[in-house]
């Protein structure tokens, strides 16, 4: 059997930080659990929205949101509206003080989560899914990516048995720990069952002045 290790989750701590950015010894599970819920909440209500990923900040009595998003336009709304909207259903489910912070994905081409998303999208819409695959692979190595490899499972274009289709292009190596691996995962709700899709990645190696400055920037922010 071949085992499956998390890309984002074998670098975490080497090239890769976490998701959700706190300590906590007493409120471990009920931080956890608003966390959950949270991410949970923003993806319901603006899944549209094209969001790639939502990193949580915590200290005693705060709690700050960033919200990683291919059309921010459409989280903010008119005069900022639909973000106070968002913060107050936010803020129901912790009892922190929220603040959120919207920021925009330049290139979704080469986002593994909306790549995923997308093409489960096109899948949802009965589009050919060796036309979706194609497509998107394409799309990614068009706009910079280093190389990218995406995996389509279930019921494939309504096929009686599930099988599993891949596609790859250029360098994706999983085992080394200084490339920049990006990982998405997507489900299509189709008429005919499930089907899951699998995006990953590769943007280059994270050399250490590299990811200096990726914190820099952070801390910056």
């Amino acid at each position: 059997m071949g085992q499956k290790v998390h890309p984002i989750g074998f670098r975490i701590g080497t090239t890769k930080t976490w998701a959700s950015k706190w300590y906590s010894e007493k409120g471990y599970a009920k931080w956890l659990h608003e966390d959950l819920a949270i991410k949970r909440e923003i993806k319901k209500k603006m899944g549209h929205a094209g969001i790639s990923r939502v990193e949580l900040e915590r200290s005693s009595t705060k709690c700050t949101v960033n919200v990683y998003t291919a059309r921010p336009g459409i989280i903010i709304g008119k005069k900022g509206q639909g973000a106070e909207l968002l913060k107050t259903e936010i803020q129901k489910l912790t009892d922190s003080k929220v603040y959120l912070n919207i920021h925009e994905v330049r290139k979704a081409e080469t986002d593994a989560q909306l790549v995923a998303e997308n093409v489960a999208t096109q899948l949802e819409r009965r589009v050919s899914f060796r036309r979706a695959m194609k497509k998107s692979v394409q799309t990614a190595m068009k706009f910079g990516a280093k190389g990218i490899r995406l995996n389509a499972s279930g019921r494939l274009g309504g096929a009686e048995m599930s099988r599993r289709e891949w596609y790859r292009e250029g360098r994706v190596p999983l085992h080394t720990l200084r490339a920049d691996i990006d990982y998405g995962y997507a489900v299509a709700k189709t008429t005919y069952g499930v089907i899951g899709v699998q995006v990953w990645i590769y943007k280059g190696d994270v050399l250490k002045e590299r990811r200096q400055q990726q914190q820099q920037q952070q801390q910056r922010r």
